[in-house]
């Protein structure tokens, strides 16, 4: 028998401006009680989520537990920006690559099938937009690095697209700031903490979700015990979707990479900023450049997103001064792009921690006798969460399933140096990262 302690836990600092935008909700109750079960599920964001039902509806006589450390959606998976994306950017064009983005379609266009399919059957309010986005540069350097290989790559999977430039691009945007972009039809965009709250209020009856339950030490043996505060929880087998917290349960020790992305909401805008801005009603836009560019959405209540900023996050922890420091940064880049709506302001900036690996492999599979995983989303967890969580459940049920052979075909998360070196070296590859390609900011 081994018992491992917890030491870090996730914290909620209660910024989360898509939550803000929610009606009041009734959490579910927290573990209050020891309890045996067929099956323990640590986390209660997309991936876990997921797993969940795919594990209810695979065994539904088996009794399922889902363990959150807070409440559903102010965690990582109602702090994105709600980009549900089906396509591949980003990508080369060799022979691999191309089989790695058919790949990834299958992956994510699964994902939103199901997303989508839950969302319809129980009404689930999060703003389900199925509109599309933009993809965008600011520089020549970045259209000939970036959005030339992805359109041969969109071309080649034979993917419906639009190459839009300059005035064409303008005028869907209501603004100038990038020179180029690829339109692309299967993105979704919604309220990623509407849609965390949906899932996990509408759960086969065999599942079970406490929400203010974290796990504070797992004892693997026959089976596995987590300790909660208010009791235990003893169950056959686990599922950890914890992302980045995984190492806190001893799998994939220097393996994870904690990042932390800044975004902030502004007030929404009255309708004579609407005909000032002009453009299409509601957008979004990916940048050519992840860690340099904007992230932007205009949403369907008229607010205007931003994310901008990335910082590697060890603590996994922000505060008031850093959160002060990115909403005016954060004003000063929607300044420079929307001159003639200065007077709009910020409403909520928050900030969320993702995972990276250093070979972008996600932690996916069985990590222990009886344990699986399907952690570390590489900043793309709408898709890839969801996705990972249906496919670890049909691993561990022994389904054959055709795609859990497209999860593994990604690999596993790569070993990063020791700290401090990989502190310092995460910190000069992003300070390197922002000079090459300050042109895209």
């Amino acid at each position: 028998m081994s018992i491992k302690k917890i030491m870090r836990l996730p914290e909620n600092d209660k910024t989360n401006g898509w939550s803000r935008l929610l009606a009041p909700r009734t959490p579910k109750p927290a573990l209050a009680k020891d309890l045996q079960a067929d099956w323990v599920i640590v986390g209660g964001g997309l991936a876990g989520l997921a797993a969940a039902r795919r594990l209810a509806e695979n065994r539904p006589g088996d009794s399922i537990v889902v363990l959150e450390a807070d409440l559903v959606g102010e965690g990582a998976q109602g702090r994105n920006s709600g980009f549900a994306i089906d396509s591949p950017h980003n990508v080369g064009s060799s022979m691999g690559e191309l089989d790695a983005a058919r790949s990834h379609v299958r992956l994510a266009r699964t994902a939103i099938a199901y997303l989508r399919t839950q969302v319809e059957r129980y009404g689930i309010e999060c703003d389900w937009s199925p509109i599309g986005k933009f993809h965008a540069a600011v520089s020549e350097e970045g259209v000939r690095t970036t959005l030339k290989p992805t359109l041969q790559v969109l071309e080649s999977l034979k993917e419906p697209h639009e190459w839009l430039d300059g005035k064409a691009l303008h005028d869907k945007l209501g603004f100038k700031h990038f020179r180029t972009g690829i339109y692309t039809p299967g993105t979704v965009l919604l309220n990623p903490a509407g849609l965390s709250r949906g899932l996990a209020d509408n759960m086969p009856s065999n599942v079970t979700v406490y929400e203010k339950t974290p796990v504070l030490s797992v004892q693997q043996g026959d089976g596995v015990t987590l300790e909660t505060p208010g009791g235990k929880v003893r169950a056959g087998k686990m599922i950890l979707a914890v992302n980045v917290f995984a190492e806190q349960f001893g799998f994939y020790s220097g393996k994870l990479m904690p990042m932390a992305a800044h975004a902030s909401l502004t007030r929404c805008l009255t309708e004579s900023e609407q005909r000032e801005l002009g453009g299409l009603p509601s957008w979004g836009l990916t940048p050519a450049n992840a860690f340099v560019g904007i992230t932007m959405r205009r949403t369907n209540d008229q607010r205007i997103l931003i994310r901008q900023h990335m910082t590697y996050a060890p603590n996994l922890r922000s505060d008031d001064e850093s959160r002060r420091r990115v909403r005016i940064e954060h004003k000063t880049l929607f300044d420079e792009r929307f001159p003639n709506l200065k007077n709009v302001e910020m409403e909520h900036t928050w900030t969320g921690f993702i995972c990276l690996s250093r070979n972008g492999s996600p932690g996916f599979g069985q990590v222990a006798p009886h344990v699986y995983s399907a952690v570390c989303q590489n900043g793309v967890g709408l898709t890839k969460g969801t996705i990972s969580g249906m496919l670890v459940a049909d691993l561990a049920c022994g389904v054959d399933n055709p795609l859990i052979a497209d999860m593994q075909a990604l690999g596993q998360p790569d070993a990063l140096p020791p700290r401090p070196f990989l502190d310092v070296g995460v910190r000069a590859r992003l300070g390197w990262e922002l000079w090459r390609h300050r042109a895209e900011a």
